[in-house]
C-alpha cells in the first residue's frame, strides 16, 4: 500500500515538472518577442523627422517646439519623389497654408479697363462768353445795368452816353435830309455812318422824325446772359470800342475735371463720364469728354478734361465742385494680361510675385520678378514675367516671402538668395546656397528696371530733396558769376542742406538708389570746396547736376510752388553736352559763365 502511494507521487511529481517546463518555456518566448517589438517601436521612434507646418524648413529628430515660432513640432511627412521638387521652390503644408490664409488666382487676360475718378469745377462756356462795348465815343450819363450778376437780354438798353460825335452826325443828316432829292447818295451815306456806330433803321428814323438834334443816345446789348463785370462808373469817359461790360451766356456750361499724369493715357475724346455736383446732391450727371488739354501744368501735374452739358434754368452755376468717374479703356489695348495688387511686393526697383508650382502632391511657390504695366486700379496690367494660366498668391505673400528668407532663397529682400541663420539648432535643414533655376528666370533681366513709385515716397523725403535743389541753384549762380570763391561757399551750403536729408524715409531699394546717387554727389561737393580752380570746380559740378537730376526723376520733388528747369548746354564738357537746374527759364550758362551765357536750352519742367 505504501509502495502504491510512493508512485502515485511520483508520478503527480512528473506531471508537474512537465507543465513547470512548458510553461517557463512560453514565458521566455512571450518577454522575448516583447522585448524585440519595444526595440523596433524605439527604432522606429528614433527615424521620425520633426518639422513645423509654418516653417517646413525646421527638421529635428525628436518631437518639440518649432525654435523660431514656438509651435508645437508635427510628425514630417516625406514627399513623394514623382513631384521633382527644385532647389528655388518654397514647400509650404496643408496646415501652413491654412494658417497663413494663402489664397491664390490665376493669371487671365482682360480687357484693359480702369475707373478714373476725377474732380472738377463747372465753367462757363467760353464760346459763350461776350464783350458788350461802346460804339460810339462819348461820357456815360446814365447805367441801367447797375451791378454783377444782373441778367440782360438781346436788345436791352445798358448805358446811356452823351457824345458830342453824334450830335455832329444828326447834323450832317439834317442837311442830307434837305438836300435829299438833289444828292440822294450823301443821304444814304450819313444814315450809314450812323449804323456804322450799331444805331438801328428804328433809331435813326426816330431822330429824322423828331427832327432835332438828340444829344444822348441808349446803347442796347448785343447779347443774352448774365453780368459777369462791370467795367464802367457812372460819368467815366469811353472811347469807340471800349468794353463796357462782360457778359457770360450760361445756356450751356463745361465741367472742367482734373486729371493726373498717370490717367492721362487712358482718357479720350469721346469717353463718357458720369458726375454729381457737390451743390446739387442726389441728382446724377453724364457727359461726353469733348477736350484733352494736350498740356499738363507745370505747378499741379494735372491736365484739364472738358465735359460740355446744356444748362436748362441756370441749375449749374460756375465754380459748383464736381466729383466724376470715368471707365476707360487703354487706347489700342484690347487685352492685357492682369495681376491683382495684393499679388505684388514692391522693393522700389522690382516687382515680385509668387508663382504657384503645378506638382500633384505637394504644394509650393517660387519666386518671380515681373515688369508691371498700367495701374488699372485693383490690377496691375502685367508686361513681362508672366503667362496666362499661371496661379500667383494673392493673400498671405509676404508669409511665403518670409519662408523664402528664412531658407535662403530668392527672396523680397534678398533677390539674390543666400544662406540664413536662425541660430545653429542642431538637426535643421536651414538650406544653403541653392543653384539658380533658369526656368524660371523668364529669359527677362530685370536688374536695371527701376519701378519708384514717387507716390509712395514720403513728402518730408521730397521737401528735404528740394532744399537740396535750392541750395544748388545758388551754387549754379555762383558760376554763371565765374566766381570760384562764393562757388565754394555755396558747395558748404549744399553739404549742409544735404546731410539733413533722411535716408531712414526710403525704403527697401528706395533707399539703395538715393545711396548710389548719394555718394557722387557728396564727392563732387567735396572738391568744389577744396579748390579755387574754377575749371576743376566746373567739372564737379557737372557730375552733382547729373546725380541730383537723377534724384529728382526717381523720387520726384517739393520745390514749395517754384518751377524747376532742366537746362542743357551741347557745347559743355568738350562738346559732350551738361545739364544743370534752374529756377529761371531764361538760360544762364553755369559751365561758360559771362563767356557764353545764353548757350543752352530748357529740356525738362518740374
Amino acid at each position: 500500500m505504501n509502495k502504491y502511494k510512493n508512485y502515485l507521487i511520483r508520478l503527480r511529481i512528473l506531471i508537474l515538472g512537465i507543465l513547470l517546463g512548458n510553461m517557463f518555456s512560453g514565458g521566455s518566448n512571450s518577454n522575448q518577442n516583447t522585448a524585440t517589438t519595444e526595440q523596433h517601436g524605439h527604432d522606429e521612434e528614433e527615424a521620425t523627422i520633426w518639422t513645423c507646418s509654418m516653417h517646413p524648413q525646421i527638421k529635428m529628430d525628436k518631437p518639440g517646439n518649432c525654435p523660431i515660432c514656438g509651435m508645437e513640432l508635427i510628425p514630417l511627412e516625406e514627399t513623394s519623389n514623382e513631384d521633382n521638387i527644385a532647389s528655388n521652390e518654397i514647400v509650404m503644408t496643408p496646415e501652413a497654408i491654412q494658417l497663413a490664409n494663402i489664397q491664390t488666382t490665376k493669371v487671365t487676360k482682360t480687357g484693359a479697363e480702369k475707373e478714373i475718378r476725377l474732380l472738377g469745377k463747372v465753367q462757363p462756356d467760353e464760346r459763350k462768353l461776350y464783350s458788350q462795348v461802346s460804339h460810339i465815343p462819348g461820357r456815360i450819363e446814365r447805367l441801367y445795368i447797375n451791378f454783377t450778376g444782373e441778367k440782360v437780354g438781346r436788345g436791352q438798353r445798358m448805358v446811356r452816353i452823351y457824345s458830342p460825335e453824334l450830335i455832329s452826325a444828326q447834323k450832317e443828316l439834317f442837311e442830307a435830309i434837305r438836300s435829299k432829292e438833289v444828292f440822294p447818295q450823301l443821304y444814304t451815306a450819313t444814315r450809314n455812318k450812323l449804323k456804322l456806330w450799331k444805331l438801328s433803321d428804328k433809331q435813326i428814323n426816330a431822330i429824322e422824325k423828331r427832327g432835332t438834334i438828340q444829344e444822348q443816345v441808349d446803347i442796347y446789348s448785343d447779347y443774352s446772359g448774365y453780368v459777369v463785370k462791370r467795367n464802367v462808373e457812372l460819368g467815366d469817359h469811353v472811347m469807340e470800342g471800349m468794353n463796357l461790360f462782360d457778359i457770360a451766356n450760361l445756356s450751356t456750361v463745361w465741367v472742367m475735371f482734373e486729371a493726373y499724369e498717370a490717367d492721362i493715357p487712358w482718357i479720350k475724346i469721346g469717353d463718357k463720364l458720369n458726375f454729381t455736383i457737390q451743390a446739387l446732391p442726389g441728382k446724377d450727371f453724364s457727359g461726353k469728354v469733348t477736350y484733352v488739354d494736350p498740356f499738363v501744368s507745370p505747378d499741379t501735374r494735372v491736365a484739364k478734361i472738358r465735359v460740355e452739358l446744356a444748362n436748362p434754368g441756370t441749375k449749374l452755376l460756375p465754380e459748383m465742385y464736381a466729383t466724376g468717374i470715368l471707365k476707360a479703356k487703354l487706347k489700342g489695348n484690347k487685352q492685357q494680361l492682369i495681376v491683382p495688387k495684393s499679388a505684388v511686393l514692391w522693393t522700389g526697383k522690382r516687382a515680385v510675385v509668387y508663382v504657384k508650382v503645378p506638382h500633384e502632391n505637394t504644394i509650393s511657390f517660387v519666386y518671380r520678378e515681373i515688369i508691371l504695366g498700367p495701374d488699372l486700379g485693383d490690377f496691375y496690367a502685367v508686361e513681362k514675367g508672366l503667362e496666362e494660366g499661371e496661379v500667383v498668391a494673392t493673400n498671405g505673400v509676404f508669409r511665403i516671402d518670409a519662408s523664402a528668407q528664412l531658407l535662403g532663397l530668392n527672396s523680397m529682400m534678398n533677390p539674390e538668395g543666400g544662406k540664413v541663420s536662425t541660430g545653429g539648432h542642431a538637426g535643421m535643414d536651414m538650406g544653403g546656397d541653392k543653384p539658380d533655376n533658369s526656368e524660371t528666370k523668364k529669359d527677362t533681366d530685370m536688374s536695371n528696371m527701376v519701378m519708384i513709385d514717387k507716390d509712395k515716397i514720403d513728402p518730408k523725403f521730397k521737401k528735404q530733396l528740394g532744399d537740396v535743389v535750392a541750395s544748388y541753384i545758388s551754387l549754379k549762380d555762383a558760376f554763371v558769376n565765374d566766381n570760384p570763391l562764393e562757388a565754394q561757399k555755396q558747395a558748404g551750403k549744399v553739404q549742409e542742406a544735404l546731410a539733413k536729408v533722411d535716408m531712414i524715409l526710403l525704403l527697401g531699394d528706395a533707399h539703395n538708389e538715393w545711396m548710389n546717387n548719394l555718394k557722387p554727389i557728396q564727392n563732387a561737393l567735396k572738391t568744389i570746396s577744396n579748390t579755387k580752380e574754377i575749371g576743376i570746380q566746373r567739372d564737379a559740378f557737372l557730375l552733382l547736376g547729373d546725380n541730383l537730376h537723377n534724384a529728382i526723376k526717381t523720387f520726384g520733388i517739393d520745390t514749395n510752388g517754384k518751377t524747376v528747369y532742366l537746362e542743357f548746354c551741347p557745347m559743355a564738357n568738350d562738346n559732350n553736352g551738361g545739364y544743370w537746374l534752374s529756377y529761371d527759364k531764361k538760360i544762364s550758362n553755369p559751365y561758360f559763365g559771362q563767356a557764353m551765357l545764353t548757350c543752352g536750352e530748357v529740356k525738362e519742367t518740374y
